[in-house]
């Protein structure tokens, strides 16, 4: 006997945790490797292929694992596997037909069942029961279970909820997710309620053993792991499991392994805050869901958060500058219309995030706010994703608007490559949602929105906006110049700050071509090099080579303004200043260059 369990990523770069979890359930049952494997795809990949591969394995089993991003892509490679492999038996599994598994299977007629919730007993029991008896065997026997019996579906009841000691540590050899992130989870359940997850179904938080825990993170430890991205809904909920934790991984750092957590960050201690800031930086990074700052949206929802301490909270991580902040907004929420949408965004903006994600509310089945979507008005696509079209507070056409916003922020603010830039036309237009959305209409305006571009370009349409828009944001704002001339030269220095911050270019993009250095500028470059050879004051690490390698190697720019303090207080003070640009070191938040002032 032979079955196959089978994940359709979004991306290569993922794996799936659900599919490894059953099958380490399985192996330490006994099934062995020849009797049970993992295949994992992408939603990239040619369907054509994906239903070769498969075929060639000639399984008797196969298990598939549903998500919202993979369902429609699942169901149709089913359909084909059931014509070329018709003794097979075929079940689903996972979030997106865990709730609804009798419409499930009367939706797709080739397949013979729908596993319920938690997969790893299930997935077993029928691999025995298919085992000892084929397609014959007593599935009825087995609870978490909805299945095909001859022209009825039959529900088999909920199975109790695995100890989360008794779930098998997944990872064996990581060799097979070389350059791929690692999921990880420590607990089960959310103790909160918000009303558009599905976690909210239980409340009940089952931890896994400390013990367990740290024996499973020095494996991932040991072996230099790039990232192992932690699913517990609410990392932070048990403050004594997240203390334990944080301690072990900054007491064994490898100095590779990046940690990824989402946290309620309202919830997080001085003590947690604190320890914290003790972190390599790049050691952890933290996901922060913020979703609105609407209190009466927050109230429909169900969601309990202290903005007044989150906010507070994120300025103190934020201190630290060793922790990457992502936090999250989104868009089609009840009681959230445009103009409550932009203070969201504004307020979440003020916090400085590192990255922002704008997200479009998602109507999962199963999940309290799909109960409620009549009572809020709220029409969604009837397919996956099931985003929100619209609702009584919020039309179609703003939240495509909100689209282009979202496409700028992850664009411009979110590629970390704009930072001068984008601090400078923010404060000028006077508040970042209009920024954003005065940008994403200009892109939509030039039909830039259905291109692809490349870094440069970026660059060179941003200018273009700001150039066509000069008078517009001279006169918005208090003008730092008394005349646009001075504005559009201040400009150019941001963007040579940008462009720089990122790499040592060979070529510049065209608005700044023709600049020439003065013979004095050519000749304190040679002398400063020269002293570098000597003494290295500013390029310590650089030991072993000549200063016209150094030159090569780096870069230095002359300013007439302050930018990097600008970034730092939102003060633009007119200055002289000289900018060495250290392509050997990088930020690991943000990986920005080295920029030293040469005094």
């Amino acid at each position: 006997m032979k079955a196959l369990l089978i994940a359709i990523n979004a991306k290569y770069i993922h794996s799936n945790l659900g599919v490894y979890s059953i099958y380490a359930y399985c192996r330490d049952k006994g099934v062995s490797e020849r009797e049970l494997r993992v295949r994992e795809y992408t939603i990239n990949q040619n369907m054509e292929d994906i239903i070769g591969d498969i075929y060639e394995e000639k399984p008797d089993l196969l298990g598939f694992s549903c998500y919202i991003w993979n369902i429609g892509l699942v169901k149709k490679i089913a359909r084909e596997l059931r014509k070329i492999l018709p003794e097979s038996m075929i079940w689903y599994g996972g979030p997106e037909v865990s709730y609804n598994g009798e419409e499930v299977l009367c939706e797709n007629e080739w397949a013979d069942g729908v596993m319920v919730g938690e997969g790893e007993r299930s997935f077993y029991e029928v691999f025995c029961c298919f085992q000892k008896k084929g397609r014959a065997g007593d599935y009825e026997k087995i609870k978490g279970l909805v299945l095909r019996r001859g022209e009825h579906i039959v529900k088999t009841g909920l199975r109790d909820r695995e100890k989360m000691d008794d779930i098998i540590f997944p990872y064996q050899r990581m060799e097979e997710f070389e350059n791929r992130i690692v999921y990880y989870e420590t607990s089960r359940g959310c103790p909160y309620g918000c009303s558009y997850c599905l976690s909210s179904v239980e409340k009940q938080v089952r931890f896994r053993s400390l013990e367990f825990v740290k024996k499973e993170l020095q494996f991932f430890l040991d072996h230099k792991v790039p990232q192992v991205k932690f699913v517990d809904r609410t990392f932070n909920c048990n403050p004594a499991h997240t203390m334990e934790i944080w301690k072990y991984i900054h007491e064994h750092d490898n100095q590779v392994t990046n940690f990824h957590f989402e946290l309620s960050a309202d919830l997080l201690t001085e003590e947690e805050i604190s320890f914290v800031k003790r972190f390599r930086p790049g050691l952890v990074q933290f996901e922060i869901g913020v979703q609105t700052t609407n209190l009466c949206t927050l109230e429909a929802i169900q969601r309990r958060t202290n903005l007044e301490q989150l906010q507070k909270n994120v300025a103190k991580v934020r201190e630290g500058r060793n922790i990457h902040q992502h936090l999250d907004l989104i868009a089609g929420l009840p009681y959230e219309d445009i103009n409550s949408f932009h203070k969201s965004f504004n307020d979440v903006y003020a916090m400085k995030p590192d990255q922002l994600q704008v997200g479009f509310l998602k109507v999962l089945k199963g999940s309290p706010l799909q109960e409620r979507a009549e009572e809020f008005g709220i029409v969604y696509q009837s397919v996956p994703p099931y985003e929100v079209l619209y609702n009584q507070w919020i039309s179609y056409e703003e939240l495509r608007e909100l689209k282009l916003v979202e496409e700028m922020v992850e664009r411009y603010y979110n590629s970390m490559q704009f930072q001068a830039v984008i601090s400078y036309l923010v404060h000028q237009v006077g508040d970042a949602f209009s920024f954003y959305n005065m940008l994403g209409m200009y892109f939509k305006k030039k039909g830039y929105s259905v291109l692809q571009q490349s870094r440069l370009q970026n660059y060179e349409i941003l200018y273009e906006f700001a150039k066509e828009n000069i008078s517009f944001l001279y006169c918005q704002a208090e003008p730092f110049f008394a005349n646009e001339g001075k504005e559009m030269q201040l400009l150019k220095e941001l963007f040579i700050y940008d462009l720089y911050a990122r790499e040592n270019l060979k070529k510049e993009p065209a608005f700044l071509q023709n600049r020439e250095l003065y013979a004095q500028q050519k000749e304190w470059l040679r002398e400063f090099y020269q002293r570098e050879e000597a003494d290295r004051k500013y390029l310590c690490s650089y030991q072993g080579y000549s200063w016209k390698q150094m030159l090569r190697m780096t870069h230095v720019e002359w300013f007439s303004y302050d930018i990097p303090a600008f970034i730092e207080n939102g003060v633009l003070e007119k200055k002289d200043v000289i900018l060495l640009f250290d392509y050997k070191r990088r930020n690991p938040l943000n990986y920005q260059v080295g920029i030293v002032k040469i005094t």
